[in-house]
């Protein structure tokens, strides 16, 4: 996830507690105290922190595969490979009915983490790999749910444990585990992820559009080289390149509301020599939509655009003939994340109901960070819900894919908790959330 999301403005909050007793499960009254709670909370940190220790890159997280495994095992749960580094795993009730997916991320990032205050006990062990995007806090969780699941099987049908590889890097794993069976069967899908853009103990969604797509395009201009002191020789492609940027922005502009989407150029390479005029210019970058038809608005802009400047530079002559030209490689990658709407406002209910004091944004901002999530959604109802990790009395301020990005490990349990009360409330009354009563 490469761009933090943006929360409501605060009037739009169910509740402005930022440590909601209802919400958190762990109490700070000694009267209170729950071993069995106690004992659960300290298992899933300490969960986190061992992924967190070990992190692996997208589609080579074998061992934390094999981690995954073993803990299932553990609890007794049924559990096969997929999608080649993920685990897929059943846990069944005590009767028939529905069935939901509750999906996590596995991968980390390359990103050498820089120590801290806090994380001593658990940096990471794996130098140059960083869990820098909460995907160790995700499957700390999911695994707080599972276990309460397999030791209490008085639930109607089947919770689905999705432990997906390889989110950070388009097209991302969830295609592969949807390719492999991984959705067969399911009813409803359930995924949740960790921002450091709102408060500890508060989460926020919004119905439709939540997410946006993601979009690579890849341009090779080719001209003609040669020595900088003969430009009537050459077909410049540096010239070419900034003719092209110089159109594309304001061509945009014109076409589209600026809200509808973002774009810009990661790299521009070419040529090796002060005093050589390059045959070729590369430039590489990405677009963000939240609908088919701005996408394709950009697509077309981005080759007329070329179109334009390939008729600006030809030249008279037999060396430049067939120049200039250029190639172009356009990757839709993530679609768009859209929360089906009355799954979403179930939801909302729901933790209303059962967690009156969490803090909820229920119509958060569109934001222009990217999930493979959406994929799910695009096969099955579900819901994308955001868990707030922000906690400045802790110095939790670093956002996502930062060096020093941290969670307030007391959001765990919560996490945890949510899962687990949207999952049952889906299975014992599944008309709610599908719109079939």
């Amino acid at each position: 996830m490469s761009e933090d999301l943006k929360s409501a403005d605060s009037k739009s909050a169910d509740s402005k507690n930022t440590d909601p007793e209802g919400a958190n499960p762990k109490s700070t009254d000694s009267k209170d105290a729950d071993p069995n709670r106690e004992a659960l909370e300290a298992w899933i940190i300490g969960l986190r922190r061992e992924f967190h220790r070990h992190p692996e890159l997208s589609f080579e997280e074998y061992g934390t595969q094999k981690r995954i495994l073993k803990t299932l095992a553990e609890l007794g749960i049924e559990a096969r490979k997929i999608a080649d580094t993920g685990v897929l795993a059943s846990i069944h009730g005590s009767k028939p009915g529905p069935c939901i997916a509750l999906r996590t991320d596995t991968d980390g990032l390359e990103v050498r983490e820089e120590a801290t205050e806090r994380n001593g006990e658990y940096i990471s062990l794996n130098e140059g790999v960083m869990h820098a995007c909460g995907h160790d806090g995700h499957m700390a969780m999911l695994f707080g749910a599972a276990r309460l699941f397999q030791e209490q099987r008085d639930f109607p049908g089947e919770v689905r444990l999705i432990f997906q590889p390889a989110e950070e890097i388009p097209p991302g794993g969830s295609e592969r585990v949807i390719a492999e069976g991984g959705l067969e069967g399911v009813d409803a899908v359930l995924g949740m992820h960790i921002f450091t853009n709102h408060e500890s103990n508060s989460v926020g969604f919004r119905p439709g559009p939540f997410m946006a797509s993601t979009n690579r395009f890849e341009v090779f201009l080719k001209g003609k080289g040669g020595h900088i002191s003969k430009p009537e020789s050459c077909i410049d492609p540096v010239l070419m390149a900034t003719d092209f940027l110089n159109a594309l922005y304001p061509a945009l502009e014109a076409r589209l509301d600026p809200e509808k989407y973002v774009l810009g150029v990661g790299r521009i390479r070419g040529g090796a020599q002060f005093n050589r005029t390059p045959d070729i210019v590369e430039i590489l970058g990405s677009y963000r939509t939240f609908d088919e038809e701005t996408t394709n608005t950009i697509d077309e802009t981005i080759e007329e655009c070329l179109g334009e400047v390939m008729e600006k530079y030809v030249k008279s002559g037999e060396e430049f003939e067939g120049l200039p030209t250029y190639d172009i490689d356009i990757l839709h990658g993530y679609p768009v994340l859209v929360n089906e709407p009355g799954f979403t406002e179930a939801v909302h209910s729901k933790l209303k109901e059962s967690l009156p004091k969490l803090t909820i944004y229920p119509e958060m901002e569109k934001t222009f960070a990217a999930e493979d999530f959406a994929s799910y959604l695009q096969k099955v109802p579900g819901i994308f819900i955001s868990l707030g990790t922000r906690n400045p009395e802790k110095g939790l301020l670093e956002i996502n894919h930062s060096s020093r990005f941290d969670i307030d490990e007391d959001i765990l349990p919560l996490g945890t908790k949510i899962f687990r009360t949207l999952a049952l409330d889906f299975l014992n009354f599944p008309e709610k959330y599908l719109g079939s009563a």
